[in-house]
């Protein structure tokens, strides 16, 4: 045993405080979260860990609730009030605790031995130290580093996807209230035209076959406007869970139609490359490539020593004298190489390369898919608005004239009022589907984009509105 009084003691005192020396952040993490979502959507998380955070938030809410809701006001409340969100920024805090851990050293320990016998006593007085952990100090503060910054971009990410959903669900909501109302209102012209010819056959001004095809319509038509309520019901219950809505909070109100379309589609140029380096989930597989090529490094440079120990002893016996010295303790690889936790760094490394290069392609894949579809959506609904709607109203008023003039009968105009509904319909699904398009457009440029996306066909839209003759 070696005899250095001090020397080696105050070192370890030294690295001891240098290790304790990792904190945590004033915002645990949330401002670099909050930066990402406001460059890209003007919002920003906050975190309800209080009941003065919770009071706050019900506040917020029902000042937005106090007015008819729109999109943004959607987004702000589902970023409030979402219950997974906030447990998504409950995770931030456990990824900085591991990276606040990772950048201290183990506590040192301390033994004391007393041996007495014949007289005699013996004190043996012992510091460890964990050398090891200082040697990789740096470098395992650097792995949980990046890790916490993967959480921060995940969360950063699920803020995003939740914005984007949460509008794809108003807009859906606000679609489907907008057709219920013209429903009721085709339903109610049905309904007149119904009683009409019920009481001209009544006096003999009409067949009976006439005011049999008018009672059917109207029949048709009722049966629509029950399935669009129930639609409308469907599409605000995915809203009001989007928002995270109780109770009283379910009472708001959608406006009576959708936004109108922009007046011009944004432009293809340079979205690829914008959306390859802008990703999100980009952006994490890098970390985490980076990440491991750092953690394969630590493997084999602890493939062999894995155990380092160093201790700082104090001994005294009665009549002897006072000895100082230190003593080192290293686990000998005899069994265990560590070539089996070198392989599989590699192997998790490797793979996960593979899996970058995987999720840049699909990256590019899923946004010429989204753009297409938007750019399509786009087109449809312009001419539903320009060209399609138009014209069906400048017929259905012709055949109406025609009609009055006894040129047309009975059927050719049940014929051209079920095409028109069928027109609006389906100009009210091609709207909404714009919108849809151009938040899963969104999505794909912010990263883990929500795949293809079905574009509405008159068919699906009209709903048996504009069905074949009787």
């Amino acid at each position: 045993m070696t005899t250095h009084p001090l020397k080696l003691p105050v070192l370890l005192l030294g690295v001891t405080v240098l290790g304790g020396c990792a904190s945590f952040s004033p915002d645990g993490g949330l401002g670099k979260v909050a930066d990402i979502t406001r460059e890209r959507m003007a919002i920003a998380p906050e975190p309800t860990r209080t009941e003065q955070d919770s009071a706050r938030v019900a506040d917020e809410v029902k000042r937005l609730l106090a007015e008819p809701l729109n999109a943004d006001s959607a987004v702000k409340i589902a970023i409030l009030n979402n219950r997974g969100l906030q447990a998504s920024m409950a995770g931030l805090g456990i990824a900085e605790a591991d990276l606040v851990q990772a950048g201290r050293l183990h506590n040192p320990g301390f033994s004391f031995t007393r041996l007495a016998g014949g007289g005699d006593v013996e004190l043996e007085r012992k510091f460890l130290f964990d050398l090891m952990g200082l040697f990789t100090l740096s470098t395992r503060s650097e792995i949980e580093r990046r890790h916490f910054e993967a959480t921060q971009l995940a969360v950063a990410g699920e803020t995003l996807r939740l914005a984007q959903s949460t509008r794809q669900a108003y807009f859906a909501a606000v679609a489907a209230r907008q057709a219920t109302k013209y429903q009721e209102q085709a339903g109610s012209a049905a309904e007149a035209a119904a009683d009409l010819a019920k009481r001209m056959a009544d006096v003999g001004n009409f067949s009976k076959l006439r005011q049999q095809r008018e009672q059917l319509f109207h029949a048709e038509m009722g049966a629509e406007v029950a399935r669009a309520r129930q639609n409308e019901a469907n599409a605000r219950e995915r809203l009001i869970r989007q928002l995270g809505l109780s109770g009283a909070q379910r009472n708001f109100t959608l406006p009576e139609r959708l936004p109108d379309l922009p007046a011009s589609p944004m432009p293809e140029q340079n979205i690829v490359r914008k959306a390859l380096e802008s990703r999100l989930d980009l952006r994490m597989a890098r970390l985490e490539i980076e990440g491991l090529a750092k953690s394969l490094g630590l493997t084999k440079s602890t493939r062999f020593v894995n155990v380092l120990d160093a201790s700082y002893l104090n001994k005294s016996a009665t009549g002897g004298p006072h000895m100082r010295g230190y003593e080192i303790e290293l686990v000998l690889p005899i069994f265990d190489w560590g070539d089996a936790r070198t392989a599989k760094a590699e192997g998790l490394y490797t793979q996960a390369m593979h899996q970058v290069a995987e999720t840049a392609v699909n990256a590019e894949s899923e946004v010429h898919d989204s753009y297409g579809a938007y750019r399509t959506a786009f087109d449809l609904a312009r001419r539903y608005r320009d060209e399609i709607v138009p014209l069906r109203k400048s017929i259905s008023e012709e055949t109406m004239l025609r009609y009055n003039g006894m040129l047309i009968g009975v059927w050719e105009l049940l014929a051209d009022a079920r095409q028109q509904v069928a027109s609006v319909n389906a100009a009210i699904q091609a709207q909404k589907d714009f919108w849809v398009a151009e938040s899963n457009l969104q999505m794909s440029l912010n990263g883990n984009g929500a795949g293809a996306m079905t574009l509405s066909t008159a068919e699906s839209t009209a709903s048996g509105a504009a069905g074949g003759g009787h």
